[in-house]
């Protein structure tokens, strides 16, 4: 996991970054976040164009694309470690244009009342508007 920001609370939103830490957050979070993350890799490994680069260059290339390429997959810990939040946003750079993130608490519940004034340090951060309405897939009403 990388480190984003901090948020208030003492909460912290890291990066997940492998497979193994998008399995992790799932099997504590209580939902299906690995499974949304290993298809994301694979449509963006897809998306990589190998033509015309040296061979030794490929693998790095192929990484670099694919970080640049799928959504970017984030956790909200606590000081102990402690997985409170969700958040699958757009690929860097790309902003929420055609993109719909997603952010969800454990087991799939709303995070926004617990957890709003974290998700908007993340959003200030990253310079995107994360509205509940827009970005927790099971809200009711």
């Amino acid at each position: 996991m990388r480190y984003i920001c901090d948020a208030p609370g003492g909460l912290s939103w890291f990066r997940l970054e492998t497979e193994a830490e998008a399995a992790q957050e799932s099997l504590l979070m209580r939902h299906a976040v690995e499974k949304h993350y290993r298809r994301a890799r694979e449509d963006a490994a897809q998306g990589f164009d190998p033509s015309g680069i040296p061979f030794i260059e490929q693998d790095i290339r192929r990484a670099t694309h694919i970080e640049r390429t799928m959504p970017v997959f984030l956790t909200l810990r606590d000081a102990e470690g402690k997985p409170l939040v969700t958040a699958m946003l757009p690929p860097p750079r790309q902003g929420l244009q055609g993109f719909r993130p997603i952010v969800v608490g454990a087991g799939n519940s709303d995070p926004f009342p617990d957890y709003g004034e974290a998700i908007a340090a993340l959003a200030r951060h990253l310079r995107l508007t994360l509205d509940p309405v827009l970005c927790y897939p099971y809200r009711r009403g």
